[in-house]
């Protein structure tokens, strides 16, 4: 399946691994011509939600990808209603622009692809699910076998404890996740930071810092080396 029109697509950049397997296969099996990354970042701590990559790190990716970034940033704290007002005049700005599509990296949860589908209507702006219904177990070692390299920034504590993160996301990490625990954590157990990949000119210096919790959440600050 491909994505619908001729129009450009902008893909969802989270800074993790499903969404650069995402640009990945859509570049490879043509599926979209993806003309841009674009995250929302939180102003105040100018780091990418939920993953808390630092905007240095973020822009190294889109760099070392060669693709144009957009960068939106939201208020701290955001509302539902600031939170979609600002998405909505960012949706206008890509449709100006010529996009037609944006391409998420979402594997299994219907519940996400319905919200993102409900959020994009009316906006000129089609979704796209290239990943979606995928074996996770299988799609792990294929991103690993093809050179994704990733590293584990962020878990849920109520799932996995601190020895987890920072750690890189290989068939080590796999091989010691507890029962239950989904190995492209699309379940919320833990997020990512991709540093090198297929697409990328060179790999992503940096370093692990600090563990912190914050927000109920483990977070190992990465930072730009």
């Amino acid at each position: 399946m491909k994505a619908g029109g001729d129009a450009r697509a902008v893909l969802s950049w989270s800074s993790g691994k499903d969404c650069a397997w995402a640009l990945h296969v859509c570049r490879r099996d043509g599926l979209a011509e993806i003309g841009a990354l674009m995250t929302t970042v939180n102003g105040t701590a100018e780091r990418v939600a939920m993953h808390g990559t630092r905007r240095a790190l973020l822009q190294a990716q889109a760099e070392a990808l060669g693709l144009p970034l957009i960068e939106i940033a939201l208020p701290w704290p955001c509302s539902n209603a600031d939170y979609e007002r600002i998405m909505g005049e960012a949706c206008a700005r890509l449709v100006a622009d010529g996009f037609g599509t944006v391409v998420f990296g979402d594997l299994f949860l219907e519940d996400i692809r319905a919200y993102r589908e409900t959020q994009l209507a009316g906006t000129g702006l089609a979704p796209f699910f290239p990943l979606f219904g995928s074996d996770t177990s299988a799609l792990a070692r294929e991103m690993i076998s093809e050179g994704v390299e990733a590293r584990v920034v962020t878990c849920d504590p109520a799932r996995l404890d601190e020895n987890f993160v920072g750690r890189l996301w290989d068939a080590d990490f796999m091989a010691d996740l507890p029962e239950g625990v989904d190995p492209c954590g699309e379940n919320g157990e833990f997020h990512t930071f991709v540093t090198n990949g297929p697409g990328f000119a060179a790999p992503i210096p940096h370093r692990v810092g600090e563990t912190i919790l914050r927000d109920g959440f483990l977070y190992a600050d990465l930072l730009a080396d």
